[in-house]
């Protein structure tokens, strides 16, 4: 087996395409509800910032395409807060924050939601400190 090419190596995520049925819903949700930077449309999509990742709002091209997103966790400081937030937006937090590992330097917490196209996703926190 030769070595690999490293120019041709994965170096990280891009983008993230995130299927969608009403794109000026989603568009609202993830710009006014969820707070992401919004960077531009195209004809059916729309894009914002995460964080130095790209999110593709858009929607399914072909039939086979028309499904809910893989799950995507977003990193936040305070997922509390953040839950409290979305809870007061009108989001229903379908599974409350909750610790899932504890880890040698952190606890790991996760919260789960759905945005308004359906997709499942999650927030998790990485609390380290005094709050062990």
């Amino acid at each position: 087996m030769t070595s690999p090419d490293r120019s041709a190596a994965i170096t990280g995520v891009g983008q993230i395409a995130i299927n969608v049925k009403d794109l000026d819903r989603a568009v609202a949700f993830y710009r006014d509800t969820l707070g992401m930077r919004y960077l531009f449309p195209i004809p059916n999509a729309a894009f914002f910032d995460c964080g130095g990742i790209r999110l593709m709002l858009g929607r399914a091209e072909t039939p086979e395409l028309d499904h809910a997103a893989s799950i995507i966790y977003y990193r936040v400081d305070d997922i509390e807060a953040t839950c409290a937030m979305l809870a007061g937006a009108g989001v229903t937090i379908e599974h409350a924050p909750s610790l899932v590992a504890r880890m040698p330097d952190h606890d790991l917490w996760m919260a789960f939601f759905h945005d308004t196209e359906g997709n499942m996703l999650a927030l998790m926190s990485e609390v380290r400190g005094p709050q062990l």
